[in-house]
C-alpha cells in the first residue's frame, strides 16, 4: 500500500471527463494496482479512482494512471507532502453478516432459485482481488459468477465488476458472465450494473429459509 499526500489537480478521461482542481488530497495505490484518490471528507468514497489492472507511469511532477480499456487518470503533482509505503500482507477477507452468509449457503445449494438452470461449481471461488461467493454454471454452459449482498448498492456491483475483470483473464473459463444478488437493490446499483452487463436478482430471505413459504420470489431485471 502507498499512501501520498499531495496538493494536485487530476484529469479523468474514459467513459466521460472529469475534472478535480488543485486540492490537498490523499493518493492511495494498493497492491494491485489499483489508484484512489480522496478529500477529507465524504466517508469513504473516493473523488476519482481506475480498478485494477493499471499501468502507473510516474514522471517529475506527474502520474499517469492508464488501462487496457483506454482510461486515463492523470495527476499533476504540485506538492508531495508525504509518500509513505506499507506492507499489509495477505487479506484473510470479509466476513460476511449472518443474512449474507445464510444467504451464500442456501443459494449455493440451490442456485436454481437465482436463474432457472444454474450449478454451482465453487463456493468463495478465490480471485487476485477476492474470493467470488459463488461461481456457477449456466444450462447453455457459460460460467457466471455470484455475488451475494444482504443489501444491493453500487459498491457490489464495482466488487462483482473487479471479480469479473480477473476472472475474463482465464481462458479455461470461457467469457464469464455476473449476476449480483441481494434481498433489496438500489436503483442506482441496477442502472450501474444494466450499463457492466450484470444481472440484478432480488430475493426474499424469510421465504428461502422457508419461514413464509416454500420457494423465494425473485425479481430479475
Amino acid at each position: 500500500m502507498r499512501l501520498l499526500i499531495a496538493r494536485c489537480s487530476v484529469e479523468y478521461t474514459g467513459r466521460l471527463t472529469a475534472t478535480l482542481p488543485s486540492a490537498v488530497r490523499l493518493i492511495m495505490v494498493k497492491a494491485d494496482g489499483c489508484v484512489a484518490i480522496h478529500a477529507d471528507g465524504g466517508a469513504y468514497k473516493p473523488l476519482n479512482w481506475m480498478n485494477a489492472p493499471n499501468h502507473i507511469q510516474e514522471t517529475e511532477g506527474e502520474w499517469v494512471v492508464s488501462n487496457a480499456k483506454g482510461e486515463s487518470l492523470r495527476i499533476a503533482l504540485e506538492e508531495v507532502i508525504a509518500d509513505v509505503r506499507h506492507e499489509l500482507g495477505d487479506d484473510p477477507g470479509l466476513d460476511k453478516d449472518g443474512v449474507e452468509a445464510t444467504l451464500q449457503a442456501l443459494l449455493a445449494e440451490r442456485p436454481s432459485m437465482i436463474e432457472l438452470g444454474l450449478e454451482t461449481l465453487r463456493r468463495e471461488h478465490p480471485t487476485d482481488v477476492g474470493p467470488v461467493d459463488i461461481l456457477c454454471r449456466d444450462a447453455d454452459g457459460q460460467v457466471v459468477a455470484v455475488e451475494i449482498k444482504r443489501r444491493g448498492e453500487i459498491d457490489g456491483v464495482e466488487q462483482l465488476t473487479r471479480y469479473l475483470d480477473f476472472l475474463n483473464r482465464d481462458s479455461s473459463l470461457g467469457p464469464v458472465r455476473g449476476i449480483f444478488v441481494a434481498t433489496s437493490i438500489t436503483p442506482q446499483a441496477k442502472a450501474l450494473a444494466a450499463t457492466r452487463g450484470i444481472g440484478c436478482v432480488e430475493v426474499d430471505y424469510d421465504e428461502i429459509r422457508g419461514v413464509e413459504g416454500n420457494a423465494p420470489r425473485l425479481f430479475e431485471v
